[in-house]
């Protein structure tokens, strides 16, 4: 284990520290101001993501009690949590690739308990919910102490305990204490069951191994042209007809399970129902409030300007049709209904004019002197008002407000109650974003986006005709090439560029899933452990003291990590040859890191 101070001065540390609540607490705090000198690390104990503060001066450690027991108190929600991880840190037994170069005391009494002391039992998952928590194990005495704000901090600390234990007989560090909280808010992945249908027991796994990371968003993206999955209780027709088929639809009894599955691991479940874009589907059950509904997404010979659509899979609804607002009002009010979740989105991406401009009431309405963007500002101004008036803050893509052909005036968007999430053009458009006042969730496609890098699935499509190297740029690559390595996703700071002010309204990140060429067969794998490399980064950076990109030795952690996660029943790739991680630095690019 080392010592370790994440990206902060001293000054920036003692404010945070500040909101450790208990008076025990605080002493633990301010006792690691200034953490001892770093230790070699043959001597390091993984945990993932690496806490912002860890001190533990020497490598020592003892059993636990084949009766360990953890002492909390009652919440519905955390309760459950406390079983797992119980079940979870008494058999386990996790064996590290490599094995810590640790003194485990065997006449020092064995870890009896695990005191968690919570002080606002009260306070609801929901965005910006205190996640702080602070650990402490002495090298004497049976109980160790996990303090924390809320239920989700100590969730959050018993996943770091719980990465702690090793071995058979289990044993633990002492001496070790731990003060921890998220850097960003916000940590996310956005998964599309619509394109492909996912199980709900994916559902739950990928939570599970969410928790596990702590990322605390599930970003569902349900509905899209290809499928409507979801079961409205108010609109039935829109997944019966629309779904594809009685098998592949997310019941409201499914939702409740996995909304509450998430609650259980400290995992907000935000839906997105995509509109008025990609919503072919929709046309299965209401065709007449459809535009360009089931035609062929790029005409013959047309140009790419005219296309109807990005990919296959046409259908917009339709702004001047009356009737496209009482279908819309009842979905919104039963998704409302079904997640808990504050935050709505509305999607509002890729306004394709094509596809508006093939509708004969559109047609008549441009040629009165109307524009897209007139359109596409009604139904903003018909539907964003009645998400805001059951509670929910609204998210929308940034095309909404940053699109070249097809977007609204910023007064139809009240920045205390929208939210934009950026996906293009790195960077630039973050700074636009959050200059125009937003507060935004960074999903960058450069950096974010998981399901790149493998081909396109286009058939009949005549650049693999020639016979290539398969070097050439357009030799079938993906728009969103190349393939997101780990590295990659470590690496990128979702605030680069912007001034201090400008990244208080960054509000986190999500990683992106689009389901063109996944489904549940590949979905462990492209999931992790990629995604854990953005979960390390915003919540507790990618630097080490010293302000260095501390990539080498988060590639040890990396692996040891990917291997406990398989351990525990997620088909997380590989990142290296076992021998590298048997030869700890050895497959480094440079000796010197």
């Amino acid at each position: 284990m080392v010592s370790i101070v994440s990206q902060f001065s001293t000054t920036k540390l003692k404010e945070e520290m500040r909101i450790c609540l208990s008076k025990f607490a605080i002493i633990i705090c301010l006792t690691l101001i200034f953490p001892p000198p770093t230790l070699s690390l043959k001597s390091a104990v993984n945990v993932w993501p690496k806490p912002r503060l860890v001190s533990w001066p020497k490598p020592l450690a003892r059993f636990l009690s084949a009766n360990f027991t953890i002492d909390s108190p009652y919440h519905q929600h955390l309760a459950p949590a406390v079983t797992r991880y119980l079940a979870l840190i008494r058999t386990e037994h996790y064996h590290p690739l490599i094995t810590p170069s640790v003194n485990v005391s065997t006449s020092a009494p064995p870890l009896q308990t695990l005191f968690i002391n919570i002080t606002d039992l009260a306070a609801p998952l929901q965005h910006g919910v205190n996640e702080t928590y602070s650990l402490s194990i002495s090298e004497v005495g049976e109980t160790a102490y996990l303090i924390a704000e809320t239920a989700w901090g100590a969730m959050r600390g018993l996943e770091t305990f719980s990465q702690l234990v090793w071995g058979d007989p289990s044993a633990i560090p002492v001496g070790l204490y731990i003060w921890d909280a998220p850097l960003f808010a916000h940590r996310g992945i956005m998964l599309d069951t619509s394109r492909n249908y996912y199980e709900v027991e994916d559902i739950l796994r990928t939570i599970e191994a969410m928790s596990a990371n702590k990322v605390n968003v599930f970003h569902w993206h349900i509905t899209d042209s290809h499928s409507f999955p979801l079961m409205v209780p108010s609109e039935p027709e829109l997944a019966a007809k629309g779904s594809y088929g009685p098998d592949m639809i997310y019941s409201p009894s499914d939702v409740a399970k996995i909304v509450q599955f998430g609650l259980e691991h400290g995992v907000r479940i935000l839906p997105e129902i995509d509109s008025p874009g990609h919503t072919g589907s929709w046309a299965e059950a209401y065709p007449e409030i459809v535009a360009c509904a089931n035609m062929f997404w790029l005409p013959p010979g047309s140009d790419w300007a005219d296309r109807l659509a990005s990919e296959p899979g046409t259908g917009h609804l339709n702004p001047l049709n009356q009737k496209t607002y009482k279908v819309l009002e009842n979905v919104i009010r039963d998704v409302s209904n079904l997640f808990p979740e504050t935050f709505y989105h509305g999607g509002a991406d890729e306004i394709i004019p094509g596809c508006w401009k093939a509708d004969p009431t559109i047609q008549s309405f441009l040629s009165n002197g109307g524009t897209l963007g007139q359109l596409l500002e009604k139904f903003i101004n018909s539907t964003l008002p009645y998400i805001i008036s059951l509670n929910r803050t609204v998210v929308y893509w940034e095309d909404v407000l940053l699109d070249d052909v097809v977007k609204v005036d910023p007064s139809f968007l009240p920045r205390e109650h929208t939210i934009l999430q950026t996906w293009n053009n790195d960077s630039n458009n973050t700074k636009k974003i959050v200059q125009a006042g937003y507060q935004t969730i960074v999903s960058s496609s450069e950096f974010y986006y998981l399901d790149c890098g493998h081909g396109d699935f286009l058939g009949n499509d005549s650049l693999y005709d020639p016979q290539t190297t398969g070097r050439d740029p357009k030799d079938g690559k993906s728009w969103c090439d190349p393939f997101k390595a780990w590295q990659t996703i470590y690496n990128y700071d979702i605030t680069f560029g912007l001034s201090e002010d400008e990244a208080k309204l960054v509000l986190g990140g999500e990683v992106a899933l689009w389901s063109e060429q996944a489904d549940p067969t590949v979905l462990d794998g492209k999931l992790w452990p990629r995604t854990s490399a953005m979960a390390e980064t915003l919540w507790s950076g990618n630097r080490d003291e010293g302000g260095r990109k501390r990539s080498a030795e988060a590639t040890d952690r990396l692996n040891e990590w990917r291997y406990r996660m398989v351990s525990r029943g997620v088909k997380a790739e590989p990142i290296q040859p076992l021998w590298c991680i048997r030869n700890p630095g050895m497959c480094n690019a440079s000796p010197f890191s």
